[in-house]
């Protein structure tokens, strides 16, 4: 009960009190000291003490709260190099060593790098090297290069991806040529579409810009053809390639991809004035393909007002025609924006998108689900078993079931997938946006996400429906924000290995099938 006071002492309050308390509270103070730091409340005494907790002598959990402590919310924390490098080098705990590595981004000295390139020369574990990978981030390209360029021919997926966004953060305009000699060698088409947009950040290319074309025309890949248009996001004088594929694709997900690079474009500082009257055609004949992805983020750029399309734009009637083609609560995300560009446009207050869940619990169903019941997920990468919570989250827990035992899952694609964060589908669409005419209720719980936690996919309170996620590692800052339904039970190895574009083959419900034999 303490260690529970203890963390919502951290969540509410204005600034951290010292507690005297024993060694079996440390846990409660760890968290309380996190969740103070979330909100941008840490200070030198949080600082300290999360030092002190972070020792050998605490348990598992207190260390996990307190390096997670240092390697997000707080700040100044140089004088704790030592403590840090140690953890990131030597703790027991994978998790650990993680965020302790992670943590080092804060610190960009000499010293810092020499443990980070200690780190990705010897861990055993592939996460903690992605994490180390990212604390590249706060040095000079120059000094990482070779650093970035091994960790993009890595033999794990999730480091090349992680090696690949670091060379787009830190590129600068001198690297362009070995970036662009470097990105004809990546094999990984993730990577290799980051660093493709790395050299067109540094400059706009027309060879470069016809490269990527080539190999768009010669992927057949769903998600490849999506990577590579997001990479011309860059270059705005690669418009009309992008549009075209906007307008005669038949995939879901690279209609969203180029809408998003467009309005990528449309913000990049190369963007023409002379292009605005085009691009306010585009956007146009996009909305009115009635895709409710495309919709979206296209009037994310109609609203802003730094775009300046009210002055240019006089009859904004093809916004209200997209919204009469749009429901609540299946585009809840596109009617969002929506909602802002139809104010924008005509001068008023943005109207409330009020998102009920219209789908009860189906206790019936509910009730045939014994506790700790399993699931298997098979997927082109192998099984995966989750352990389901129904007696945490019923409604949750029978929306998933009744999805799986109606074979909704299967051959879905894995849409999303984070280096050290999640694994994600149930999308109908393949791409983030999709879901179907009803939501159901948030069923937030005391429960952590820890490695392997399976949690549901929300724009916000009570707008769950099909998409879900597994967790690769923990992530307290999703704690009582997302449903936790379920955990995995066997298969974690899979976990790590599913990439964006596997497939669910299907979901296997064992004891429904005890039952109906019964």
């Amino acid at each position: 009960m303490l260690n529970a006071i203890l963390e919502g002492i951290g969540k509410t309050a204005d600034e951290w009190t010292p507690l005297a308390v024993d060694s079996r509270s440390h846990e409660g103070l760890a968290w309380g000291i996190y969740r103070l730091a979330l909100r941008g409340k840490s200070n030198q005494i949080t600082n300290a003490l999360a030092a002190s907790l972070l020792g050998p002598k605490s348990n598992d959990a207190t260390r996990l709260a307190a390096a997670h402590y240092l390697a997000r919310g707080a700040q100044g924390i140089e004088s704790l190099f030592g403590m840090i490098s140690r953890a990131a080098l030597t703790d027991s705990l994978v998790e650990v060593r993680m965020a302790a590595a992670l943590a080092l981004r804060k610190i960009p000295t000499d010293s810092s790098l020499l443990v980070i390139e200690s780190i990705l020369a010897s861990d055993e574990d592939y996460r903690v090297k992605v994490n180390a990978m990212r604390a590249l981030s706060a040095f000079r390209y120059e000094r990482v290069e070779n650093h970035l360029t091994e960790g993009l021919a890595s033999k794990y997926p999730a480091i090349r991806i992680a090696a690949s966004e670091i060379v787009l953060s830190l590129a600068n305009e001198k690297a362009w040529v070995q970036l662009a000699n470097l990105a004809e060698q990546v094999q990984d088409w993730r990577a290799q579409a980051k660093v493709y947009q790395a050299v067109l950040k540094q400059k706009d290319l027309p060879f470069i810009i016809d490269e990527i074309k080539s190999l768009y025309d010669k992927a057949t890949d769903p998600y490849h053809r999506a990577a590579l248009l997001s990479s011309l996001q860059e270059a705005p004088s690669a418009y009309p390639f992008v549009f075209d594929q906007l307008i005669k694709a038949d995939t879901p997900v690279i209609r969203s991809s180029a809408a998003a690079a467009l309005v990528a474009m449309n913000e990049s500082p190369r963007f023409k004035a002379s292009m605005k009257s085009k691009f306010a055609d585009m956007y146009r004949r996009a909305i009115s393909t009635g895709d409710p992805a495309v919709i979206g983020t296209v009037c994310g750029a109609l609203a802003n007002p730094s775009l300046g399309y009210r002055e240019i734009i006089s009859d904004a009637s093809f916004l209200i025609e997209a919204k009469n083609r749009l429901s609540l609560p299946r585009d809840n995300e596109a009617l969002q924006p929506l909602e802002r560009a139809i104010a924008h446009f005509e001068g008023l207050p943005v109207a409330n998108v009020l998102n009920e869940y219209n789908h009860p619990i189906d206790w019936a169903l509910a009730r045939k689900i014994p506790s700790n019941a399993t699931a298997i997920i098979r997927t082109s990468r192998g099984h995966i078993v989750i352990r389901l919570f129904v007696d945490e989250a019923p409604g949750s827990v029978a929306n998933f079931v009744h999805l799986a035992r109606t074979g909704y899952f299967d051959k879905k694609f894995f849409h999303r997938v984070v280096p050290n964060f999640v694994i994600q589908a149930g999308c109908n669409r393949g791409d983030g946006w999709g879901s179907e005419d009803y939501s159901i209720r948030s069923e937030f719980s005391e429960r952590k996400y820890r490695t392997g936690s399976v949690g549901m996919a929300s724009a916000g309170k009570d707008t769950e429906g099909t998409q879900w996620f597994i967790t690769h590692s923990p992530t307290p800052h999703l704690d009582g924000r997302y449903n936790i339904f379920a955990e995995v039970d066997q298969g974690m190895e899979v976990v790590h290995q599913i990439q964006v574009g596997d497939r669910i083959l299907g979901v296997d419900l064992p004891f429904l099938e005890e039952n109906d034999t019964q």
